[in-house]
């Protein structure tokens, strides 16, 4: 939210996908007992989940626009369209849901 603060959207945007991966993967370690290695494991593991655990099925569209576009399309190639600022507030909620599952 700092970084939106000075206008810098594409590292927001960043930041954002981090802090959701790294929400990501403390349910992933929370639920199997084992911390992914790997962003690719963090998928892995949310799929995983999401079939084990009909919730966290709505975790997992909300992953993908964060890995796709706020770290793929912004991030890294610099397309941050009107709906990046809104896709970055609603990490907040997406890392409140998975503390959340984390927890149960």
């Amino acid at each position: 939210m700092e970084r939106l603060e000075h206008d810098d959207i594409r590292d927001a945007a960043e930041k954002a996908w981090c802090a959701a991966k790294r929400a990501t993967d403390a349910l992933v370690l929370a639920r199997y007992g084992e911390e992914p290695e790997t962003t690719a494991r963090t998928t892995e593991g949310l799929l995983e989940l999401a079939s084990d655990i009909p919730e966290a099925e709505t975790l997992v569209g909300r992953y993908f626009t964060r890995i796709s576009y706020l770290h793929g399309s912004c991030f890294h190639n610099g397309m941050c369209g009107r709906h990046t600022e809104r896709r970055i507030r609603e990490t907040a909620e997406y890392i409140g849901d998975a503390e959340g599952l984390a927890a149960r």
